[in-house]
């Protein structure tokens, strides 16, 4: 008897199938085994990302301090970071400067 023939005759009798194939079963675990996996990279992926948020809050801190010392000493800490220019408001600016 050919393998599908005695699937049918189970199949007309109302036998059901007590596991699916072999096929089927690794199919399925590979498919988890893939979600899982990309779960697991996903969680890393958030780690990393939360201490990045942290390392960020710690240089706005960082920033404000030297914000702060610029304040002090230029009264502003409006400045060009790319050339170091302090660009100061035009009520302390402006008045110093000769024509």
């Amino acid at each position: 008897m050919a393998k599908g023939t005695t699937a049918k005759i189970k199949e007309l009798k109302g036998i059901k199938a007590e596991k699916v194939t072999e096929e089927q079963l690794t199919k399925i675990q590979g498919v988890v085994d893939r979600i899982n996996q990309t779960q697991m990279n996903i969680g890393a992926l958030e780690a990393r990302k939360h201490q990045a948020l942290h390392f960020i809050a710690s240089y706005n801190d960082d920033l404000k301090e030297v914000q702060s010392e610029l304040e002090k000493q230029y009264g502003t800490y409006d400045i060009n970071i790319q050339d170091g220019i302090i660009n100061y408001p035009p009520e302390n600016g402006e008045a110093d400067k000769k024509d």
